[in-house]
């Protein structure tokens, strides 16, 4: 066999080594921040639960979900040690923002002018008039429409045709 054929075997197993490697690294990190935990730090769990850590054992850890509420995990189970301002942030809503830094506004007033008037929205006001009208006008709409006939003189009317049958 010549070197030209041996390469691209030699190459393969090159980039499988390579990546084992970092694979390895990574779970050797994971361990590493495991074994650092301490009693009262805030973790998160890999299947997203915030929690305090209350004990640890070889291969368990206790951790307090909520006061007074206590559940054993695996270390395994530790997806990330945080910091106390991050676990503070996220659990308890602790923002930590400075007076001096942009606040976003949760409606969307900042985005108008900020210069129209309330003659301006009299003016629209007075252009679209979605109400009902009163029922006062019902009887000046029927007079308009040239009804010279009461109610009274119908109801006689039919009164009439009742009885001539």
């Amino acid at each position: 066999m010549s070197l030209v054929t041996l390469l691209p075997f030699i190459v393969l197993i090159g980039a499988m080594f390579l990546m084992t490697r970092s694979a390895k690294k990574k779970q050797q990190a994971a361990a590493q921040m495991r074994n650092d935990m301490q009693p009262g730090t805030g973790v998160r769990t890999i299947g997203g639960m915030y929690a305090t850590v209350k004990e640890i054992q070889d291969d368990t850890v206790l951790l307090e979900i909520a006061p007074g509420v206590h559940a054993i995990f695996a270390k395994n189970s530790i997806g990330a040690v945080l910091d106390d301002a991050e676990y503070n942030r996220i659990v308890h809503g602790d923002d930590g923002l400075d007076a001096e830094g942009t606040v976003v506004p949760d409606d969307a007033s900042s985005l108008t002018d900020g210069e129209s008037s309330e003659e301006d929205a009299a003016d629209d006001d007075a252009k679209i008039d979605l109400g009902k009208k009163a029922e006062d006008d019902a009887p000046e709409v029927a007079e308009s429409k040239g009804s010279d006939v009461k109610s009274s003189e119908v109801k006689d009317a039919k009164a009439d045709e009742g009885d001539a049958k």
